[in-house]
């Protein structure tokens, strides 16, 4: 069995309460969150307080505890890893930027990926604040952005996740972030 179908099929195994099932799990997920929590922060300097296997154990650790819900499949389960890891990473950014208090806002520039470093602080926190936006006014184009930027999803298994057709997903995705680059520009330029 293909590791898509396995993680469906632990998945549901979870659910019925079958505990070793997670084992497996981890194994199969883990490599792949692994992949994720590396891209966002790919651009650290060695010894960074925010390691890629921290990020990936304390999203885990939050997944644990849900190991009970109703999950869909593979897709379902990355798309709450995803948003997991950006309360993580945005948690992360406000602690650090508290102790930095410069206040002063940057040039933000969305990309398919984050990259997160001690220097792109500032962009994490607007990008959640301007995602926090989007979201109340078009909550799925704010999901895609959300699983493809901050979850690594591809456009395929985003749709599979918002059960939409991938073109809706190119589109959305399109739309999204040229209303968030015209959003982080002009608050940019408000500081």
């Amino acid at each position: 069995m293909d590791g898509s179908g396995e993680i469906t099929r632990l998945l549901g195994e979870l659910k019925i309460g079958n505990k070793t099932a997670e084992t497996r799990l981890l194994e199969l997920v883990y490599p792949e969150l692994r992949k994720i929590a590396g891209r966002y922060l790919r651009d650290e300097r060695p010894g960074h307080t925010l390691q890629p296997t921290a990020l990936v154990n304390e999203a885990y650790l939050q997944l644990a505890g849900q190991m009970e819900k109703d999950w869909q499949n593979r897709s379902h389960f990355y798309a709450v890893a995803a948003q997991l890891m950006r309360r993580i990473l945005v948690d992360y950014a406000r602690e650090r930027k508290a102790l930095k208090r410069d206040g002063l806002r940057h040039k933000v520039e969305l990309t398919d990926a984050l990259a997160v470093s001690e220097d792109r602080l500032d962009e994490v926190l607007s990008i959640d604040e301007a995602l926090t936006r989007l979201a109340e006014f078009d909550p799925r184009r704010s999901k895609v952005v959300e699983l493809r930027f901050f979850g690594g999803l591809t456009e395929d298994e985003t749709a599979e996740v918002l059960h939409v057709a991938p073109r809706t997903v190119k589109r959305d995705w399109n739309v999204a972030k040229a209303w968030l680059h015209g959003e982080l520009n002009m608050h940019a330029a408000d500081s």
